[in-house]
């Protein structure tokens, strides 16, 4: 019931979006190839939100030993690497338009996808053929790790200066109203859209413990 109520608002709301980006904010100097900042934005922030998800779950792993906060820390990481991959994609993109280059080696974008490999091989790690419990703690333990660069990609633009712009997700940013109200816009709508895909691996991943533990089960028997 909660990931169809999800998925509702989060079809309303990315419909209402993208209105908002084509017909509501308006257009800046470089024209409409930056209205694919009003995508980019909302994939980073929900990329390091899923990154956060599995830094908390990891850490309640290793507590608790719980198999649950080892696949919600699975389910978060793949839509953690998703979301980042979409922030990379749109990101060269706009880059491309804005400064006639697909990509930069400054820190913010060097910190990101470093971040992107890190999680990518976290994933890999996954899917490895070990022992369960013996995989979800090696696992934790690098979500854990790995987190360590996740400020490193939100400040690091305040730490070493950036081309990325800074702060764009604030009102006091400069940016004009209607530009605000529309990333904010998205920021609710891919959070709907991210909440129901948690959700929706989560018990995913859940069925599939379920059906292995039978498998196993019925193999003793």
């Amino acid at each position: 019931m909660k990931v169809r109520v999800l998925a509702a608002l989060a079809v309303a709301a990315l419909l209402a979006h993208q209105s908002m980006i084509w017909f509501y904010a308006p257009v800046a100097q470089s024209g409409p190839v930056q209205k694919i900042f009003y995508m980019h934005l909302p994939c980073s922030w929900w990329a390091l939100a899923s990154f956060f998800v599995v830094f908390a779950s990891s850490l309640l792993y290793l507590f608790r030993r719980d198999p649950a906060y080892d696949r919600v820390a699975g389910a978060a990481a793949e839509l953690g690497v998703l979301f980042a991959t979409l922030s990379l994609v749109t990101g060269s993109t706009w880059a491309r338009a804005e400064w006639g280059h697909w990509w930069i080696w400054d820190p913010k974008l060097t910190t990101a996808l470093i971040m992107w490999y890190v999680y990518a091989g976290y994933l890999v790690l996954r899917s490895t053929p070990m022992g369960r419990e013996r995989k979800a703690l090696v696992c934790a333990v690098l979500g854990i790790v790995a987190f360590l660069d996740v400020p490193l990609v939100f400040f690091a633009a305040k730490l070493w200066g950036s081309a990325h712009p800074d702060g764009v997700a604030r009102e006091s940013s400069g940016m004009a109203p209607r530009m605000w109200h529309t990333v904010f816009a998205g920021l609710i709508a891919f959070g709907f859209l991210w909440g129901g895909l948690l959700l929706t691996r989560i018990r995913q991943l859940s069925l599939l413990a379920r059906l292995e533990a039978m498998l196993v089960w019925d193999d003793e028997a």
